[in-house]
């Protein structure tokens, strides 16, 4: 199955530097999880740098998902990235990417590539609901 891609860029008011350390700083995934996501952390390394694992669980409809996180990729300021070991994607990576606005700010730049489960089946059935989901975050 082809593999889709996903960008969303958001304009920060800090630098580079402040929006990364934000990212690394105890607590910050609790605070970047939409409240209305619904997402339980069960397991967290507390960092970015490549081997740490994320475990979360979360529901979709009547279905309880556990999501195992591996980060993969670490170059602060400026990136860190993530691969889905296990969930609810056939395949799915996130790279995180801080970007210089020139302007004193950041450009936050989330590249997701991934392919649904189920084949064509599951886009059928999915694609629009993902799409929506992850421009929703």
């Amino acid at each position: 199955m082809t593999a889709l891609f996903f960008v969303k860029e958001s304009r920060i008011a800090a630098t580079p530097k402040q929006v990364f350390d934000f990212y690394e700083s105890q607590g910050a995934l609790r605070k970047l999880i939409p409240p209305w996501g619904h997402v339980k952390i069960i397991e967290s390394s507390h960092s970015l740098r490549p081997g740490s694992r994320v475990v979360t669980k979360t529901r979709i409809f009547i279905f309880s998902i556990t999501w195992v996180a591996i980060h993969t990729e670490y170059n602060p300021p400026h990136l860190f990235a993530d691969w889905q070991e296990s969930g609810p994607f056939s395949y799915f990576y996130h790279r995180h990417r801080f970007l210089d606005d020139g302007q004193g700010g950041t450009l936050l730049r989330d590249e997701i590539e991934y392919v649904l489960p189920l084949g064509r089946l599951g886009k059928f059935l999915s694609e629009g609901f993902i799409r929506r989901k992850l421009q929703k975050m």
